[in-house]
């Protein structure tokens, strides 16, 4: 394999820190931006091998134009810090000045602009769609992905969304807007972002230039995410279609963009991607060792959950026996006091936590 210089920035977010764990594995040389040298995510990725690490602001002067230096390949995810249209824009116009051969923007939809559907746009998307417009109208050989929910958001803890509310008797309560019977993309951000990336990068822009890649590797209802969840932590996982609750610190921008959610994907019932975007056959064409939801919750979920101090993978089962996909019931009353929760200061992931694909 020819080796490949490239640069990520906001390095230690999930989408990007996978491509650099993976990119350095095959011996590409990664130049990483991240915010800060501080916390767990960064150390790691400061002790991989062939990665340089470039510890900044974007908005410093200077240092946009060195990140893209004889970089051959951008994987670039924006984030709502600052104004993220300018600085999306101000990225793609440095990679364009630099001579970058392949660009891959990490996009959403902007669901607003399909008429006659009376869809709003969702407000942390559409800064996304908007940074991809400008990308296309400049002529940067560009690749665009469109991230699923990822695995990782989900959490006992009590944030908005994608709460795993832990109940008295073991069991999962699921509270979400989307109807029980609507399809949703599913993707393990951490495990599969990076492998597939990767493959992208090595198929090089004439496969992939101006193309809109759907990353999501599984198309479950949630009736059948929490059937497959149930599996994965041998407890009953109940659904319940419901508002969003928020019960703790949100930022702003965040609140909004769930209020939006609620009425677009929930109370309207849009396409996650829109009407125009396929999946999960896309992804799997390109990468197929991917983790799905099932193996996630019986790896992966209970290891992040006791390093955010939960405790109850540790307590004695009794008749935790996991439901099937009949048995799962939707809008179950349950007990709303969750065993062994704390009220957290941050997110294992950070800021970032309010920054995922929903």
């Amino acid at each position: 394999m020819l080796e490949k210089t490239v640069v990520t920035v906001n390095s230690t977010g999930r989408q990007s820190a996978s491509f650099v764990r993976v990119a350095s594995a095959v011996g590409w040389r990664v130049r990483a931006q991240v915010r800060s040298r501080e916390g767990l995510v960064a150390d790691e990725l400061a002790g991989l091998p062939n990665v340089e690490i470039v510890e900044g602001s974007l908005e410093e002067e200077g240092i946009i134009e060195y990140l893209f230096k004889d970089i051959q390949v951008a994987f670039i995810n924006t984030t709502p810090w600052g104004d993220e249209v300018a600085m999306g824009c101000a990225l793609a116009d440095a990679a364009k000045r630099a001579g970058v051969e392949h660009y891959i923007y990490s996009s959403m939809p902007d669901h607003s602009r399909y008429e006659g559907r009376g869809w709003k746009a969702l407000p942390l998307w559409v800064q996304k769609a908007k940074v991809e417009q400008h990308i296309r109208r400049i002529g940067l050989p560009a690749t665009f992905i469109y991230t699923g929910i990822y695995n990782n958001n989900f959490t006992s803890l009590p944030y908005p969304l994608f709460r795993m509310e832990l109940q008295d008797d073991g069991s999962f309560v699921w509270q979400a807007p989307f109807h029980p019977d609507d399809p949703l993309p599913w993707l393990d951000a951490e495990h599969d972002v990076g492998p597939t990336v990767l493959q992208v990068s090595k198929s090089g822009p004439e496969a992939w230039v101006g193309q809109r890649i759907t990353l999501a590797f599984e198309r479950l209802t949630p009736r059948q995410l929490c059937a497959r969840f149930s599996r994965g932590v041998s407890r009953p996982v109940v659904y319940r279609h419901g508002p969003i609750e928020i019960s703790v610190s949100t930022p702003a921008g965040y609140r909004e963009h769930l209020e939006v959610l609620e009425e677009t994907l929930g109370r309207q019932r849009a396409p996650y991607f829109g009407p125009d975007l396929e999946y999960p056959k896309e992804a799997r064409s390109i990468w197929e060792g991917y983790r799905g939801i099932e193996e996630y919750a019986r790896e992966v979920f209970p290891v992040e959950e006791s390093a955010n101090g939960m405790t109850w993978m540790d307590e004695r089962e009794e008749d935790s026996t996991a439901t099937t996909l009949a048995e799962t019931p939707v809008d179950t009353p349950g007990t709303r006091t969750p065993s062994g929760a704390r009220t957290p200061s941050r997110h294992p992931e950070g800021d970032e936590y309010f920054l995922g694909s929903c």
